[in-house]
């Protein structure tokens, strides 16, 4: 049984990144934390129980290792090697009711446009 695992091998096979490249890179950039500690170094160990902060494109991840694997395998293998702990996303906020223009404030609406042609229209012709 594998006790530990280089960072970059075990986040390449947990499926948080496409490549064991992609997964060095994201290490070095500094975007990886091991136990709330920034690692630079692909080859760092990580071990059983660990929690693993990755900041990926669509948002920061924290996973608990739980597993280790010998090679990459299908999504619902990886799913078996983490425990997700990252908080849900919070959901929108219920759209209220469409924002209301003071009167007079801003560009007028095709209606008011149309009520200003029609008043113009009715006034008197300005005398040359």
């Amino acid at each position: 049984m594998i006790d530990c695992q280089r960072i970059d091998r075990w986040l390449w096979h947990a499926r948080l990144v496409k490549t064991r490249s992609q997964a060095a890179a994201l290490v070095a950039a500094g975007h990886v934390r091991l136990n709330r500690i920034r690692i630079v170094k692909p080859s760092h160990p990580v071990r059983l129980g660990d929690i693993v902060t990755a900041s990926l494109s669509g948002g920061i991840r924290v996973l608990r290792v739980e597993a280790f694997a010998d090679r990459r395998g299908p999504a619902t293998a990886a799913q078996a090697l983490f425990a997700e702990l990252t908080l849900p996303a919070p959901t929108e906020p219920a759209a209220g009711p469409p924002a209301a223009r003071e009167p007079g404030a801003g560009r007028p609406t095709k209606r008011e446009r149309r009520h200003l042609v029609a008043w113009k229209r009715s006034l008197p012709a300005p005398d040359d």
